[in-house]
Order: C-alpha cells, then structure tokens, then sequence
C-alpha cells in the first residue's frame, strides 16, 4: 500500500495489506465452498461420488474467477451458478445447512481477524521504533508540560516509555478480542441451524477459526453487533494517542528554534513562502488518526437501533464501508515514518529547560528533605522566587542567592511569624534547580530517572517481543488451517 505523506489528494491505501486485498469475497466464497464439501461429504451428508463432481466444479469455477478482467464475485449466486454450469443442480447440494446469512457472517469474521493481524503487525512495528528512539534517549532532558505550560523535567525516553506502557494494554485488548473474533458462524444457517447434522466444529477448523459460535441467532446475527465495534473501539483508542503523539511533536516544530525536527524528506515547501517547511507527515498522521475515530463511529451509528437481520451493520467496520482498519494500518504506518524521520537536538530541550522555572517544586522539595521545612512554605517561596524572576527576566541559572534568601525571610516571616535563615548554599540552590539534577533524583517505581527508565525500557522490549511472536504464531496457525483444508480437498478432488 502507498503512502502518501501531502495532507490533500486522494489515498490509495485501500486495504490492510496485500494479503487482505486478494482474500475478499470472493476468496472466502471460495474457500467456504471447500470447506462445506469436505466436511458434508466426511460426514456422509453428500454421497462422495457427488461431492467428487462438485468439488471439481469448484476447481473449475475457482479457475475462470482467475480469468484476466474477470469482475470478482460478491455474493454466493453467481458462484452457485457457475457449478450448476459444470454438474448441473446437484451442486446446489453444497449449501446444505447454510445460509447468505452465516456465510457472510463467517467470511466477514474472517476477512476481519486478518485485518486485525495487520493492525497488531503495523502496531508492533511502531511499538519497536519508538523503544528505539527510547533507547537512544535515556538521558535527553525535556520538558513536560500541562495546561499547555511547560511542567516538570523529564526525558524523552520516559515520555515516550509512558506511551509504550499505555500501548500494552492495546496489545492486551487485541489479544483478548481476537479470542471472540476467531470463531465461526459458519453452518448456523439464517439463525436457527438447520435438519442437517453439519459438524460444525470441523468447518471452524477448516478455516482456520478456534470453534464455532454455539448459539446459532448468536453466530449468525448477534455477534456482528459487538465483535466488530470492539475491534473498531480499539483501533480508535489507539488513534486518540496517536493525535497526542502528533500534537505534541507539531508543538515542538512550530517554535522558531524546536528541539524536535523532522528529516526535510519528511517534509514540504510552501508554494509562496520559502523559508517555511510544512510537517506534512504530521499534519496527515494527525488527519488519518481523526479518520479512523470518525469511522469507528460511523460503525457505531451503522449498527444503532436495528432489529435483528438487517445487513446494515455486517460489515461496517471492513473496507467496503468505514475501513477502520484499512485507516487504522494507514494511520500505524505514517506514524511509523514520522518517527522515524524525527531528528532530536538534546542541546537544545535542555535550553529550553534552563529558560524555564521546571524545577521550582523540586527546590520545594529539596527544603523540606533537608531542614523539614513544610512543603507549602517552601511551594510559596519558589511561586515568588518565580514571579519575581519573571518580572526581572532571570532565570534559574543566574537567579541571584541573595535575593533567593531575601524572598526566603520574606516568605517565612508572612507564612510562620518570623523570617527564618536560608539555610541552603548557593551550590545547593543551583544543584536543586537543573533539570538534569532533578530528573535523576527522582525516585520510586514510574519516575523518569535514568536507572528506572533502563528497566523500564528492558520490561517493554520484552513484552513487545512477546506480542510479536503471538502475531507470528497466530498467523502460523492461519496458515496450517489453510494447508489442511487444501489438502482435503485435493485429497478429495485425486478420488475416482
């Protein structure tokens, strides 16, 4: 799939991945169609010398579908009909016990966990980049800010390490939701099963599902208006941190000297001002992040206030209607790209620290550690250290002592009746207020000191991992079903 990093024209990222193109309708049909005969005729629904005839018309009809210029097919009629063509309407004994209703619940349950798996791949791969640049970073001082107002010190690898942890509880979602999107409608029928005693269980295995969804009105109707929209809910979750990642980055980028800046790749030229270099991967991550919320929400509203069996919402969340994952892998790749083209200037963060007062509630801090002195005096002294160093342009780099220790007795004598002595010297003063000091003397689980954001980085490499290979192993055993059931078929076609 293209991406295209310019904000305007028209996406030609159609589909989670090659893969999920080709597996469409069609390819479901298909391989539903396998699947029936062999189950109906190992368990002696179908006689085999018919299930032989049909299987080879499948083969036929599976052939002229591969046909150049051939239009795929979206719906079980035109292949039912091209069987017919090849053994006349005995092949219609193939839709035993079925329906169009399980059968497009099943194949849209299908096409859906691949969409899925593509969404963790991309996911993971974004996961992997930014512990990357995490690992580079560990003692790259920034600020962090809240209300829009530059806060405390922190590093940005402990920035980033706070998404990486709220990213995990994503994979865990995904982990947990594919558990109730690989299961199978499939021989439920409209809702209710059917006269045939189809074996449920192996269909399910035959395409690759863990087990059938037991309550037929369930499978073939229920379950398409909760598994999808929680699927759809936590490719959204992810967009909305996504958005933050991006804001956060383009926040930086707009000031006249950023600390963060982008590759000139990444980037593009005004059409009228040449000094400007537009963040174009940001502004698009930025865009397709908002799409995939707003088509979660259309999958919501598709799915709002139906009775039982209508269509409106069996596919809301897949490409032929809102493709929130289709937006979703769009939106992991992009942000893939700009971090990826994202240039750190540690001189200059650590500028922009010394430029501000982030450090006042450590100073707060460092009164109370020494000499007990209650926090709120001490909170109350650094607030006027601050606002009279704002009115004089200081700053905590040449903050006069003096005047910190006549503010002090100010303080003191309004707050507890009498102007106490500044007992800090001016090294401790400056030592409590560097970023780098306070940064690293911070302490208990979670805080941003290098030692803890090195652990920190070793316990999110190893989860990642381990989400990587649950990708891998899942796919595997995709692929296994799939060797199986075209081996039973084959093994069916080589049969007088």
């Amino acid at each position: 799939m293209t991406i295209r990093v310019t904000p305007w024209g028209h996406d030609a990222f159609d589909a989670t991945s090659p893969e999920a193109k080709k597996k469409d309708w069609a390819y479901w049909q298909n391989r539903m169609n396998r699947a029936s005969l062999v189950m109906l005729e190992s368990e002696r629904i179908i006689d085999h010398e018919t299930a032989v005839k049909i299987a080879r018309a499948q083969k036929r009809a599976e052939g002229i579908q591969d046909e150049p210029g051939r239009e795929r097919l979206t719906d079980i009629m035109p292949l039912e009909k091209l069987l017919i063509e090849a053994c006349g309407e005995s092949a219609t004994l193939i839709h035993s016990g079925r329906s169009r209703q399980d059968m497009f619940t099943t194949l849209n349950q299908a096409r859906l966990r691949l969409a899925v798996l593509d969404f963790y791949d991309a996911f993971n791969a974004l996961r992997t980049r930014l512990l990357r640049i995490a690992k580079d970073n560990v003692e790259t001082y920034i600020p962090a800010y809240t209300n829009g107002v530059q806060a405390m010190p922190i590093t940005l690898a402990f920035y980033l390490c706070g998404f990486l942890e709220s990213f995990e509880r994503d994979a865990n979602r995904i982990n947990e939701a594919y558990q109730r999107i690989n299961r199978s409608a499939l021989g439920a029928a409209v809702l209710a099963c059917s006269s045939w005693p189809l074996n449920r269980e192996k269909l399910a295995s035959l395409l690759g599902f863990d087990s059938p969804i037991k309550n037929g009105l369930d499978a073939a109707q229920i379950s398409l208006f909760d598994v999808p929209l929680e699927a759809a809910s936590i490719s959204a979750n992810v967009a909305i941190r996504i958005g933050v990642l991006m804001q956060d980055l383009a926040q930086q980028y707009s000031q006249t000297r950023p600390w963060l800046l982008l590759d000139q790749s990444a980037a593009y030229g005004s059409s009228a001002m040449p000094q400007k270099r537009n963040p174009g991967v940001l502004n698009k991550t930025r865009a397709v992040a908002s799409d995939v919320v707003g088509a979660m929400q259309t999958s919501f509203l598709r799915a709002h206030n139906l009775q039982l069996g209508m269509y409106d919402n069996k596919e809301t969340v897949l490409e032929d209607c809102s493709g929130v994952f289709v937006k979703g892998v769009e939106m992991l790749q992009l942000t893939d790209l700009a971090f990826s083209q994202l240039r750190v200037n540690a001189k200059r963060s650590l500028e922009e620290l010394n430029s501000d007062w982030t450090t006042t509630m450590a100073l707060a801090e460092a009164l109370q550690r020494k000499f007990g002195l209650p926090f709120r005096i001490g909170h109350t002294f650094a607030s006027e250290i601050v606002t009279v160093a704002r009115q004089k342009e200081l700053y905590p780099d040449n903050f006069p002592y003096e005047l910190a220790a006549e503010i002090f007795g100010k303080v003191t004598e309004r707050l507890d009746g009498k102007a106490q002595e500044f007992k800090l010297t001016e090294s401790q003063l400056r030592e409590a207020l560097s970023p780098v000091h306070a940064v690293k003397n911070t302490v208990g689980a979670g805080s941003p000191s290098p030692e803890n954001v090195r652990k920190s980085i070793e316990e999110l490499e190893e989860r990642i991992a381990l989400d990587t290979d649950t990708v891998k192993t899942l796919r595997d055993k995709l692929q296994q079903s799939n060797e199986m059931l075209d081996k039973a078929f084959e093994n069916l076609l080589s049969q007088p």
